[in-house]
């Protein structure tokens, strides 16, 4: 296991709550890339999985990186590849006790030919996976916030985090009850982003949980380019500019909740 590096002082240190640095897109630099996260303060990671394929992958990972902590899930996007089987394979992969999340789940009505029949079945039985072993939930809402909401809202007692968050002020109020986080990423650095723009200036600090879903959903000034945890540093500028606040205050607050919510500790 290799020790993560440290920023210099007075650097904010952060969590990125959602980051796919599994991705194949990252084998090349992959080191580099943690380097440049922990010189710039992103000091604890957590790395989603998308399909039943990608979990052993994410777990070598993670023990070879102690700033990485592993989530489980079954993404929407990747129904093809699911198997009825895979929930069990999901149970058993959880035991282990080293998952902080299930994750990343949820539903996609974005992309055309995704059975939302099956999509939702294996959104409610992943959420019920979640209540047995008391883990969080990293979700996946893409022009289907309201359908999460109406599903979450069948599980009560569940905790998590709406990855990407999309929504409208109402529907983030109706998370914000049942508890849940607002993951705020790439593209609230979009001056464009009004509506998301506004509901992060506003919304209450101790629900913000910040992302960057690299190697997608690159900043503003970044378009086309892969996406790093580095370039969390540009995020948390705009979120506190937006909410009249310092840095190293939305930092520290964005940190607290992400531990929090995933049992990390900020001295990992």
């Amino acid at each position: 296991m290799t020790e993560p590096s440290y920023p210099a002082p007075g650097t904010p240190l952060l969590v990125d709550s959602h980051v796919h640095i599994d991705d194949a897109g990252f084998d090349g630099d992959r080191a580099q890339v943690l380097a440049r996260a922990a010189e710039a303060g992103v000091r604890l990671l957590v790395v989603p999985g998308i399909d039943a394929a990608s979990w052993p992958r994410i777990a070598a990972l993670c023990k070879r990186h102690a700033e990485l902590v592993p989530a489980y899930g079954l993404h929407p996007l990747f129904l093809a590849q699911h198997q009825p089987d895979h929930l069990d394979d999901l149970r058993e992969r959880l035991r282990d006790g080293s998952a902080v999340a299930l994750g990343e789940i949820g539903l996609d009505f974005y992309v055309d030919g995704l059975d939302r029949f099956l999509q939702q079945h294996y959104f409610e039985s992943q959420l019920a996976i979640a209540g047995e072993f008391d883990l969080p939930v990293i979700i996946h809402a893409r022009r289907a916030v309201e359908e999460i909401v109406l599903t979450l809202r069948r599980f009560p007692g569940l905790r998590g985090v709406v990855h990407s968050f999309a929504g409208s002020d109402q529907q983030a109020e109706r998370l914000f009850e049942m508890g849940f986080h607002l993951g705020i990423g790439g593209p609230v650095t979009y001056p464009r982003a009004k509506r998301l723009r506004q509901l992060v200036s506003s919304m209450p600090i101790g629900h913000l949980l910040l992302e960057t879903d690299a190697p997608d959903q690159p900043n503003a000034g970044h378009q086309g380019a892969r996406n790093e945890p580095a370039r969390m540093i540009e995020t948390l500028r705009v979120v506190a500019e937006l909410r009249g606040e310092s840095s190293e205050a939305v930092a520290a607050a964005t940190t607290a909740n992400a531990c929090r919510l995933f049992g990390l500790s900020p001295s990992r």
